[in-house]
């Protein structure tokens, strides 16, 4: 049972959300050594399913405004309270020292957020974490800063590469410490830290909860020669530009016409109306299965049905990029052979010719000539997605991983058994 006396305030961008099942895992991990955890959760999702874990968290929930003229009332009633707080006139000149720097309307609808959030934690609220490093961070320091807390964040993708480097800098030197998911976003923060702070960053993998997950399917031997049973491609990931989907549809178009397959995908995603309209003009569409989002035990079962899995990913436009793709790891968990692009964290997983393929991103045409020579090889795809499986198994696995993060909240082996036993 979990220390009713110190409580440790979450802070989420949205929740529940089935493209965030690694947040959720991470959740019910911490609360499994014993961790008290409230969640405050910046919107409400639309995801119309849930991920079973999501039902195992104990952890209440609550809702800020995610815009402020929605709970006026709520908004003006944190603001007059959090007047009253010790740390409420040191956070607003931090916010204004933001603002001026970033003049978005966002920025104050962050500090509105952050008045309710500071208002409304009960009194055995001890610390502040948050997950990613742009807006949840800032409703985070801001709370923290009323309320004279420590915080700490988890950073990941997006909000790495896309805010400012000044914001992050200031971030890393406000919070107690600080944690990433792959080394390349781990090297980059580091050379953004103040002289001194460095040290409170460190690399905490995802990490793959392997109880969840079936042993691998005995996969049969298709070579791309059968149209009565055709190779079967699938990806899994949302329709967005740093995915890499639009590089996709275009090396299938260049596979050679002996080569019978289809390409089945799971996610939703701003682009997926784009994709399905090029997906036409290419002449793919008949080809192709778009299941739109799906819960996990959906996600599982077309992995098991796949004979190779690819993820085309890219750095878009924004700097938006993948980190480590928690979908490449599900894969491996049923020893799915993997084809991606060296972009980000993903060789730190995928090693190339070892426990997958990786081809340069933004090329359809290497691409298209992997995806062919893997086809043709059943041989190889069941080596590599054996080995991509046995390195998730020795150094992937969610054990393996919650381990150091666990310990920067003070909870250690023993007292994880401690824990269990009262």
């Amino acid at each position: 049972m979990a220390d009713e006396a110190r409580a440790i305030a979450v802070v989420l961008k949205g929740y529940p959300r089935l493209s965030e099942t690694f947040i959720a895992q991470e959740l019910h991990a911490l609360e499994q050594h014993g961790l008290c955890l409230r969640l405050y959760s910046l919107r409400d999702p639309t995801d119309g399913a849930r991920h079973p874990v999501h039902e195992e968290i104990a952890a209440p929930v609550t809702y800020l405004p995610e815009y402020l003229v929605d709970d006026p009332l709520r908004v003006v009633k944190g603001l007059l309270r959090s007047l009253l707080l010790p740390g409420f006139f040191p956070a607003l000149r931090v916010f204004l020292k933001d603002w001026w720097r970033e003049r978005d309307v966002n920025r104050g609808r962050r500090f509105g957020q952050a008045v309710v959030l500071a208002c409304e934690m009960p009194p055995d609220v001890t610390e502040i974490y948050s997950h990613f490093l742009h807006t949840p961070s800032s409703v985070a320091r801001y709370a923290a800063i009323m309320r004279r807390l420590s915080w700490s964040f988890s950073a990941h993708a997006k909000d790495i590469w896309t805010i400012p480097a000044w914001e992050k800098s200031e971030k890393i030197r406000d919070a107690r410490w600080g944690t990433t998911c792959t080394a390349a976003n781990l090297e980059h923060l580091r050379s953004l830290a103040p002289r001194g702070h460095q040290a409170k960053l460190f690399l905490s993998y995802h990490g793959l909860d392997l109880a969840r997950f079936p042993p691998p399917p005995v996969r049969a031997a298709r070579r791309g020669d059968d149209p009565d049973d055709p190779l079967r491609i699938v990806s899994v990931g949302r329709a967005v530009p740093k995915k890499g989907y639009d590089v996709l549809l275009d090396a299938l178009s260049r596979l050679p016409a002996s080569l019978y397959w289809r390409f089945l995908h799971i996610g939703g995603g701003e682009n997926a109306a784009a994709l399905r309209q090029l997906a036409d003009r290419l002449g793919l569409a008949e080809r192709i299965e778009w299941r739109g989002a799906q819960p996990q035990g959906e996600v599982i079962g077309l992995l098991r049905e796949g004979d190779l899995f690819v993820l085309a990913s890219r750095i878009d436009k924004s700097g938006d990029r993948d980190g480590l793709p928690n979908v490449l790891m599900e894969a491996a968990s049923q020893a799915l052979c993997c084809l991606s692009t060296s972009v980000s964290a993903i060789p730190e997983f995928i090693l190339d010719k070892q426990t997958g393929c990786l081809v340069p991103p933004e090329d359809p045409d290497a691409l298209a000539q992997a995806i062919a020579q893997l086809a043709k090889n059943p041989e190889m795809r069941f080596s590599l997605g054996q080995a991509a499986r046995t390195r998730l198994v020795t150094s992937f696995s969610k054990d393996a991983c919650i381990r150091s993060l666990a310990a920067r909240f003070g909870i250690n082996d023993n007292a994880r058994d401690a824990a269990g036993s009262r």
